[in-house]
């Protein structure tokens, strides 16, 4: 199946081992280190997605728009508007059907979702004692706003956390006006364990001192994620050259991953590596993706990861 495709689907297409058939991606923003080996030894071009010619080529060009013409050999592929994350993972059965490997798409998403409703299971015999309250936040421009995507709420409540937005109104918080600031921070001390989605063009540079700038405080002795040392970013795997974030490839494939690390933050016990998710308080570098780390033949399927559970 010679392709063209946008970075969500590499990850989908590794899993079902068809990288050996793509030739083309529309944009070097990518965060697999194996489809970057691929990339740097020449078997994968940059395709311009504006020239209609050059695409007119590929047997499939998979795109993630909805809104705008498309050729006749587009296919739409958007696992990002899934309300939950098994419903963004279960996306690679519609791939399976273009490669006639409905089969081995079918072994794959059995196995995550296995091993994501164990996860599911264990985070609950958790939450007997307690249940931390959790806020995915974003600052843009002076503005602190609290998520409300449903996937990001079924990742709280499938690790056993409690979302801060079933106990708000008001959704945007802004730092220049006395009584935003005032509720925000009302709020925070309610909050047990933040995820901080703030945009910066170099993740390495955002920092702890970076957030509590960022949040206006003075007295800190209030909030519990920071006492408890549990402020967070998903920005933890980047390609550094294009500040391309994992979490928007690997995470989409392999929601079991992103949920071990959601509950080793809410309920941690040190002997946990989280994939995605580093730690502010305990200044956790990121990790630098490139091809050298690519330490399989990318011509095969590439298997889930299992994470233990019990």
């Amino acid at each position: 199946m010679c392709n063209v495709c946008l970075t969500s689907t590499l990850y989908y297409q590794q899993l079902l081992g068809l990288l050996g058939s793509l030739k083309g991606i529309t944009s070097d923003k990518v965060a697999s280190q194996c489809v970057l080996k691929s990339y740097m030894e020449g078997n994968i071009q940059i395709i311009n997605k504006t020239d209609t010619q050059q695409l007119a080529q590929f047997a499939a060009h998979f795109v993630g728009k909805t809104d705008e013409q498309q050729a006749c050999n587009s296919v739409t592929f958007i696992p990002f508007e899934e309300n939950t994350p098994l419903q963004r993972a279960e996306w690679i059965k519609y791939l399976g059907v273009f490669a006639n490997m409905e089969v081995r798409a079918n072994q794959v998403y059995d196995a995550v979702k296995s091993n994501y409703m164990c996860l599911t299971k264990a985070a609950e015999s958790k939450t007997t004692s307690f249940k931390p309250v959790v806020a995915w936040l974003d600052y843009n421009e002076g503005v602190w706003s609290f998520a409300k995507e449903p996937y990001k709420m079924k990742y709280v409540e499938d690790a056993g956390g409690e979302n801060v937005d079933d106990s708000i109104n008001k959704i945007t918080y802004n730092i220049s006006v006395p009584d935003d600031v005032d509720d925000f921070h009302a709020i925070l001390c309610t909050v047990d364990v933040v995820i901080d989605e703030t945009y910066i063009a170099d993740p390495a540079q955002y920092t702890l001192a970076t957030f509590l700038q960022n949040i206006n405080v003075e007295d800190q002795s209030c909030f519990a994620f920071l006492t408890n040392q549990s402020v967070w970013r998903y920005d933890k795997r980047i390609q550094s050259s294009t500040a391309t974030l994992d979490w928007l490839d690997g995470a989409l494939s392999q929601p079991q991953l992103v949920l071990a690390d959601l509950v080793e933050a809410f309920f941690p016990t040190g002997n946990y590596s989280t994939t995605y998710l580093r730690n502010l308080v305990k200044v956790e570098e990121v990790i630098s993706i490139n091809p050298q780390m690519c330490n399989r033949d990318s011509s095969t399927a590439m298997e889930p990861t299992i994470i233990t559970c019990q």
